[in-house]
């Protein structure tokens, strides 16, 4: 029994160290559903029920037309699918009410963003930790803020001033993360920028952001003593899909 699980120990070893990515990638994996399935028990269950149901019904259709064996194939590789998607979707759902209401919740989505984003956080702001956060892309400037939204209403009017003295004609979108009334909440903020109108070239994208450069950020120190040990949230790169 020793020399027979020396030598799986052994064998898993060397799988591992050949295929170091992929052992990576499993154990992220395992990691995530645990994370998942501590914060939504039903979650797991719905995925691995739906795989199955996916397989259950691509089998039974392979049974009464007589290719069990190439719907089965099929129905597998749908099942795995359809569980990897929804799967995802209860991820990220899972990431973004870890994340909610905790400062810098915005940053962080902005930063996961794909495509060509130039994001600069905390351009603006006060002594009460109301920022605002710039995003230049295709459609424009964007300026996100996260505070409170009595607040914000000024820091985002007083930005956008400075903005609009070198974006010379260029679209300036104005953005409050928060669950109150006119806010956006933070999971559903990355969808709203990425379904903005595409309207600059990246040559002005380019030129755009030469001139942002320049301004200096009119962000306030707040007074007091500096808080430690404050983790900014992080949000995972989305996968290709």
């Amino acid at each position: 029994m020793s020399r027979k699980a020396g030598a799986a120990d052994s064998a898993v070893t060397k799988d591992a160290a050949a295929n170091p990515a992929r052992a990576g990638r499993l154990k992220q994996l395992r990691m995530a559903a645990g994370a998942l399935h501590k914060s939504n028990p039903k979650a797991m269950p719905i995925v691995i029920g739906s795989g199955l149901g996916v397989l259950a019904v691509f089998v039974v259709i392979g049974l009464l037309i007589g290719l069990v064996w190439a719907f089965s194939v099929l129905g597998l590789i749908l099942g795995v699918l359809v569980a990897l998607i929804l799967f995802g979707r209860f991820a990220q759902a899972q990431q973004y009410a870890a994340i909610e209401g905790q400062p810098g919740a915005a940053y962080a989505v902005l930063q996961s963003m794909r495509g060509n984003w130039t994001v600069t956080p905390a351009v603006g702001g006060n002594r009460n930790m109301d920022v605002v956060h710039r995003v230049v892309g295709r459609p424009g400037v964007i300026l996100v803020g996260e505070g409170s939204p009595n607040r914000l209403a000024s820091l985002l009017a007083a930005e956008k001033k400075r903005v609009s003295r070198v974006a010379y004609e260029v679209p300036i979108f104005e953005f409050q993360v928060g669950n109150g009334e006119g806010q956006i909440p933070v999971r559903k903020l990355q969808r709203k920028i990425m379904r903005l109108p595409r309207q600059l070239k990246p040559a002005v994208i380019s030129d755009i952001n030469h001139r942002l450069k320049a301004l200096q950020p009119s962000l306030q120190a707040p007074k007091g003593p500096i808080p430690r040990n404050i983790r900014q949230p992080k949000m995972p790169r989305p996968k290709a899909r």
